[in-house]
């Protein structure tokens, strides 16, 4: 990478400054305080930003690079790559985490790369590889800065052994090995794991297997119920048309029965009216015997009565008593001449006299009495004779209409009872087209079919309610099934995660088979020329005390003394210690090819 321009707006006591680079090596210089550091500063910060967290110092580069004097916290700079790619990084440091990155056609490209929400735009780190600790620790040497802590070397130390094992310092062997084992572990498992996706998988597969199989029988009795209801379902078509076959019998022996009512009840109307007619004719005969006997009777008192009633014996008595008193009184006036005779017989004679006048006025009045009498009940005889005779004519009428309606009657209950035959006949004939002769007479034959559909009845009833209970029992058994479909889905989709699973745990146990094979080839080709390299290097700095050096797998960079003890990097002096750190740096900066050993990993 090469730079090619920086603008500086304002940072820290630098504005308004652009500075164009030329090929090659460029040199800044100036007094003490004129801003070298700070330029180095910017470079940085306009690559990966300026924080506000002061990380133990005791100013953060925000509040420490913040302009003195301009409003304007910005810059600009513009660089290639080695891909002859050109690109210019707009940063605002004023708050701004993301700048404004551009191509070399000036188009925006800033949302081409990876955001971090604590890091920000990672463009530089995607086009160089290279992120801001590493940057500080080998490109970038600030005043102060030249001592290296122990996190800076541990990190340049495991970028060589990865550059010496793998053919990229960002790329450790052991460490994507452990990365693959525990990603495995995490995202796949084994069958000696517990927790992970493949044992959870397996777990839930289990399950739900025991749940279908515990949920089996409900397809059987879902099969069970299906036949049961198509048994019951044929058991009452056939119920049913039996029934039919009974409910019209019993209408046509309905009918026939309501016929024979009625011509009973014309049977007994028949009847009724007979004996009506035979109690009116006894009745005729009586009053006509009534009607003789009263005119008997006018008959005998029409009759001449010779016999003397009491009444006229007394009558004659009380005439003589007046005689012989008149006579008396005679005697007594011309013969005896005595007063006292003589009113006495005249007081006699008067009494006679009253006595006589009172009697025929008392015999007179008894005759009109009786003459009174004798026509009154000759008028009740007449009217009574009337009456019958009224009586009579009545009784001839309503036994004339009584006739006419008996025979009427037995004209109507002979064409009834035909008519009940003809269309019985007819009937049954019909009902023959439907079902068979034989059935019909036996149906006709039936001595109580109103028990026999009542029995049918009950039986479709309880058929019914077997089929009720059947598809209540099929509602609930239903859930049941549609939990086993999702089950078997359920299922299906489990096989398929754990097949998945599976099917990548063999491909990372084969992507390990190969990285591993990558590993050992590519520590044959790049290993031996990378520490010949640092031999070299570590012999020449250290006047020849060091000669060979050595990248072991678990202890990293070994250092072989004059004596031939083998010690890490580590274990020497500070100044040694610091004479391989630069080393390594220009190692890194030199970036030994190993592009084209690491193809046999890709």
């Amino acid at each position: 990478m090469k730079i090619e321009n920086i603008k500086i707006n304002g940072f820290g006591n630098l504005e308004e400054k652009e500075i164009d680079f030329s090929e090659h090596i460029n040199i800044v210089h100036g007094n003490n305080e004129s801003g070298k550091s700070t330029l180095l500063k910017f470079i940085s910060n306009i690559f990966f930003g300026t924080s506000k967290n002061k990380k133990g110092k005791e100013y953060s580069d925000y509040d420490k690079y913040k302009p003195w004097n301009s409003k304007t916290f910005s810059g600009k700079i513009k660089y290639k790559l080695d891909n002859s790619d050109e690109f210019e990084v707009y940063r605002e440091f004023g708050g701004k985490k993301n700048p404004k990155i551009y191509n070399g056609q000036k188009e925006d490209i800033s949302k081409q790369f990876t955001i971090d929400k604590t890091n920000g735009n990672q463009f530089f780190v995607e086009q160089t590889g290279v992120d801001e600790t590493i940057f500080l620790s080998t490109v970038v040497s600030m005043q102060q800065e030249v001592k290296l802590d122990r996190n800076v070397q541990n990190t340049l130390l495991q970028k060589v052994a990865n550059l010496a094992s793998t053919g990229d310092d960002s790329v450790s062997y052991k460490k994507a090995q452990e990365k693959i084992n525990k990603r495995q572990i995490e995202e796949i498992g084994t069958s000696r794991s517990q927790g992970r996706p493949i044992n959870i998988i397996k777990e839930e597969k289990f399950k739900i297997q025991d749940e279908i199989g515990e949920l089996e029988g409900c397809k059987q009795r879902k099969i069970e119920i299906d036949e049961e209801k198509a048994q019951k379902k044929e058991q009452l078509i056939k119920i049913e048309q039996e029934l039919e076959n009974l409910r019209k019998v019993k209408k046509i022996k309905d009918k026939e029965r309501l016929e024979k009512e009625k011509i009973k009840i014309n049977e007994n109307l028949k009847y009724n009216q007979e004996q009506r007619k035979k109690e009116l004719e006894k009745q005729k005969e009586q009053i006509i015997n009534r009607s003789a006997e009263s005119k008997e009777q006018v008959k005998k008192q029409e009759e001449p009565k010779n016999i003397k009633t009491p009444q006229n014996t007394k009558n004659v008595a009380l005439i003589i008593f007046i005689v012989i008193g008149i006579i008396a009184e005679i005697i007594s006036i011309f013969f005896l001449k005595n007063l006292i005779g003589i009113i006495l017989a005249t007081v006699i004679m008067l009494f006679s006299s009253l006595g006589y006048f009172l009697e025929y006025k008392k015999i007179k009045r008894n005759k009109m009495e009786e003459q009174k009498k004798v026509l009154k009940e000759e008028k009740q005889k007449r009217e009574q004779e009337d009456k019958l005779k009224e009586e009579l004519d009545k009784l001839e009428a309503e036994i004339k209409v009584l006739e006419k309606n008996i025979n009427e009657s037995q004209k109507q209950i002979q064409e009834d009872k035909q008519k009940i035959l003809i269309e019985k006949t007819l009937e049954k004939e019909e009902l023959s087209k439907e079902i068979q002769k034989g059935l019909v007479e036996t149906l006709f034959n039936m001595p109580n079919i109103e028990n026999e559909i009542e029995r049918k009845e009950e039986e479709k009833n309880n058929i019914k309610l077997h089929y009720n209970s059947l598809e209540l029992e099929e509602k609930t058994i239903k859930p049941k099934l549609e939990k086993v479909a999702l089950l078997e889905e359920r299922l299906e989709e489990t096989k398929q995660h754990e097949a998945e699973l599976e099917e990548n745990y063999l491909a990372i146990e084969k992507t390990k088979e190969i990285l591993e094979t990558a590993y050992h080839k590519m520590r044959q080709n790049v290993t031996p020329k990378l520490t010949q390299e640092l031999s070299k290097n570590i012999y020449k700095i250290s006047d020849g005390k060091y000669s060979k050096i050595n990248l072991h797998e678990q202890e990293g960079i070994i250092i072989e003394k004059e004596n031939g003890e083998y010690i890490e990097a580590g274990k020497l002096s500070v100044r040694n210690h610091r004479s391989i750190i630069f080393i390594l740096k220009a190692c890194n900066g030199k970036r030994i090819n190993t592009r084209k050993h690491a193809n046999n990993i890709r």
